[in-house]
């Protein structure tokens, strides 16, 4: 990520042998609960690997890592993502007290929330981007809108036709805002439904369909280039990841749809994590223990993927935005200098809320061969007043993650099937299929309720994660070359399509039929 970083693939440390080494010889702790407080959370670790051992040598791995330097790197603006050659300084747009650009970003936004609340403006509003320009402001809005908004939101990620039809379906488009979320300005999804939403402002005799558009970008020129005025232009800014930009302008969106205070409130929980970051002890430093037993999960034993499990309905929209959080940033094979990492790296993310999920896959997950190690989110207090149903959430949460970590034993399931009457062979037959291994690790977060500034907090928890991950692994988490050759691949298979070329014959047989398949079929219609 920088010069300062040991670049060496892991396998070529000896700290890295000493971690595995320390691994394998620790064992999950049954007698002792393992809590860490942080702001807005506690985390609950008991489910991990723990010894001494393991404590000295993830220490010594971080210290081969050059930790120390590298976090202060990141939180200080400095070149973390060395194949771009920019920093991923997210940290600073959710500063106390930014610099000046940032600043004046966030009172020029903060102004035209207010002149359109004071004006009771745009009841409808039409969110398009995709990826970390989507995903972020669908998990606040429906967080913290669940229950009603005086503004209707709906959001157009996909670029099939199907989203934006259904996207603009039915509103009043006189009084409709369309929030346009691009980076680079040129995300052909986002500028294609923007396209169309512009088509339907027309069609329905808005006389300066510009004025219902607002885009949010870190080229704030090819917007205005593109017809948007610069009232309606709020920029980003190349060192901000997509999907990192939750922290920006792309917020719009949610302040319009809640309030600013929704926002202001996310971005001082994830403040309050970043101090923590930077601040706490290894030993109680969140983000810095996730990432290890992260590490330890993935690369030592072998686990494939990582299952997101928030109990909280509003939370539904947790589960994809850490998937892209994480498979996009740590889904690396090649280290900085472009050896093989010579470890598995990223796991697949997956999940659903509880308690739907028990009855979709935790059977799996509690029998399956393979298994994952699971992060358990749940609110202390619940924001309805229905007390039996938030007690029956908790204990669904509490008890899945205790049989996960117990299992059951063989002669467990055996006494249980005899105390029901069953005969001894009726018992014994049954019983191998009621036995349960236990052992499998999982982390506990709790929110003290579902607040704005806990969920921001919960939020840069996963970042800083990511990045001692990413630093471990010796891999940059803040490109993504692999979503990069797919979108120009695409850009020419589009044109081929058009029959704007012919089609090459470098394709592969199957990717060649069918380009000339779907190309006939248009020519048809």
């Amino acid at each position: 990520m920088s010069d300062n970083n040991n670049p060496l693939p892991l396998p070529s440390l000896p700290e890295w042998r000493n971690f595995v080494a320390a691994t394998q010889q620790s064992a999950i702790s049954f007698d002792r609960a393992r809590i860490i407080d942080t702001p807005g959370l506690q985390l609950d670790i008991s489910a991990q690997r723990h010894s001494p051992e393991l404590t000295a040598a993830a220490q010594a791995l971080l210290d081969a890592r050059n930790f120390d330097a590298m976090r202060r790197h990141l939180l200080e603006g400095g070149i973390v993502n060395p194949s771009e050659k920019r920093a991923a300084w997210h940290s600073a747009l959710r500063a106390a007290a930014p610099v000046g650009p940032i600043n004046a970003e966030r009172q020029r936004m903060n102004e035209f929330i207010r002149k359109a609340d004071s004006e009771r403006r745009w009841r409808n509003i039409v969110h398009i981007g995709i990826g970390g320009s989507d995903w972020g402001v669908r998990l606040a809005v429906g967080a913290f809108g669940y229950a009603g908004m005086w503004r209707q939101v709906r959001f157009v990620a996909n670029i099939d036709g199907h989203a934006i039809e259904g996207g603009l379906a039915g509103l009043d488009l006189r009084d409709t805002l369309i929030v346009m979320a691009s980076k680079s300005f040129t995300t052909a999804e986002t500028l294609e439904n923007g396209l169309r939403a512009l088509e339907r402002l027309r069609a329905a005799g808005v006389e300066d369909p510009y004025q219902h558009v607002v885009a949010i970008t870190a080229r704030p020129e090819t917007a205005r280039d593109w017809g948007i005025p610069a009232s309606h232009v709020f920029r980003l800014w190349d060192w901000v990841g997509g999907r990192f930009s939750l922290w920006s302008s792309v917020s719009l969106t949610t302040a319009l749809a809640i309030n600013s205070d929704v926002v202001a409130g996310m971005l001082a929980g994830a403040t309050a994590m970043d101090h923590h970051f930077a601040n706490a002890p290894i030993e109680k430093n969140a983000p810095v223990q996730m990432a290890l037993s992260g590490v330890v999960n993935r690369s030592v034993l072998g686990y494939g993927s990582l299952n997101i499990a928030p109990y909280d309905f509003r939370l539904a929209a947790l589960v994809p935005y850490i998937q892209q959080l994480e498979m996009e940033s740590l889904g690396k094979s090649v280290t900085l200098d472009g050896q093989p990492v010579g470890v598995p790296t990223g796991p697949a993310v997956w999940g659903m809320p509880g308690t739907d999920a028990q009855h979709t896959f935790f059977q799996w997950l509690h029998q399956g061969s393979d298994g994952a190690p699971v992060d358990f989110i749940v609110c202390q207090n619940a924001d309805h007043q229905w007390r039996n149903h938030h007690e029956s959430l908790l204990a669904n949460c509490l008890a899945q993650r205790e049989a996960l970590l117990e299992g059951k034993s063989h002669s467990h399931a055996m006494m249980e099937c005899l105390s029901a009457g069953m005969s001894h062979d009726e018992a014994e037959a049954l019983a191998l299929h009621r036995t349960h291994p236990g052992g499998r690790p999982s982390n506990l977060i709790v929110l003290p309720r579902l607040s704005p500034y806990a969920l921001g907090s919960l939020l840069a928890l996963y970042e800083h994660k990511i990045f001692v991950q990413g630093l471990i692994w010796g891999i940059n988490p803040f490109d993504q070359w692999g979503v990069e050759y797919g979108k120009v691949l695409a850009t020419g298979i589009t044109r081929e399509l058009n029959g704007d070329i012919p089609v090459d014959a470098a394709h592969d047989a199957s990717t060649r039929h069918w380009i000339e398949q779907f190309r006939n079929d248009s020519a048809k219609r």
